[in-house]
């Protein structure tokens, strides 16, 4: 079957196209590794209109309902391995379960939004799933009063190191740099969590453990000493890398986003990005919300003009 578009991702960005193109009457499905992608795996979320306080997997849920109500069902489990245009039609390289899948369509919106950033240090990889995470809303309550550390210094690590406070008994939040980059409003509650230890100035070296995490180590920038904590967790919060390396026929800036204008449009007629995949700054779950709206009217255009 070629459908009308092929909506590639089920997060904020790809279920507001998907609930658009159900209201547009296109021939067309959504497909996915998951639904949720990194809404379900924010913490608190205060700045979605309509919400004054939830939380990404309560969020990421009532978009699912959302799309659902519109009869339309994501395919899950789909890992995209490769796109390609031939004429007026694209294909799509997966695995669905496990087997080889190919999609065609003449429309596509890539919205597979971003992944963990690793610190890339000795003992990352070593111990990931056995104290070293990148999700705390998943995992941190595996770690209830234990001490923890979160590496890292914007929103998401502030926001993990506020959600551990709660469970841990101990907290150290581990910055690189001087100063905090996140919202003035979550560093004023951060400094005010008594169990929240805040070190600066520190480079995360490596990760020690024998079966399990059993400590972390970071140079002191300003004196060059080695230092360790002795923690059972790690939680990495260092920013996330575009989805995008399957995409070889898109343009991509040098950190690997897709390039958009904006419409949402790439430079391949006929495919279409959206959220935070792409170069549009300021990663927000709104403003993927709304790129998605965007690009899925532009792709109705476009098969419009293909008529």
């Amino acid at each position: 079957m070629v459908y009308d578009l092929i909506i590639i991702g089920a997060s904020a960005a790809g279920i507001a196209s998907g609930i658009y193109a159900a209201r547009r009457n296109l021939n067309f499905i959504v497909i996915s590794k998951d639904v949720g992608g990194e809404v379900a795996k924010s913490g608190e979320v205060w700045n979605y209109p309509g919400y004054p306080k939830t939380d990404g997997i309560t969020l990421s849920e009532k978009f699912k309902e959302h799309l659902l109500s519109n009869n339309v069902t994501p395919e899950t489990v789909v890992a995209v391995r490769g796109l390609k245009k031939d004429g007026d039609k694209f294909q799509i390289e997966a695995d669905k379960n496990g087997e080889a899948i190919t999609y065609e369509a003449k429309s596509v919106i890539v919205a597979t939004g971003v992944e963990p950033r690793h610190l890339g240090i000795p003992g990352e990889d070593e111990f990931r799933g056995k104290g070293v995470t990148y999700c705390t809303t998943c995992d941190g309550p595996l770690f209830r009063g234990k001490i923890v550390a979160t590496v890292g210094g914007g929103n998401s690590a502030l926001e993990s190191a506020l959600m551990l406070s709660g469970i841990g008994s101990k907290v150290y939040l581990i910055n690189r740099n001087e100063e905090m980059a996140g919202e003035t409003v979550l560093i004023d509650k951060v400094m005010a969590a008594k169990n929240i230890e805040l070190i600066t100035n520190a480079e995360t070296s490596e990760i020690r453990g024998e079966q399990f995490v059993s400590g972390l180590k970071y140079k002191d920038k300003n004196s060059g000493e080695e230092k360790e904590l002795e923690v059972q967790g790690v939680f990495v919060h260092i920013g996330n890398i575009p989805n995008s390396g399957m995409f070889d026929i898109v343009e991509k800036n040098k950190f690997g986003e897709i390039m958009v204008d904006r419409l949402g449009k790439t430079n391949v007629e006929g495919l279409f990005a959206a959220g935070d995949v792409t170069d549009i700054p300021y990663k927000q779950i709104a403003i993927a919300t709304g790129m998605g709206v965007v690009a899925v009217l532009s792709a109705v255009n476009y098969l419009n003009n293909l008529k």
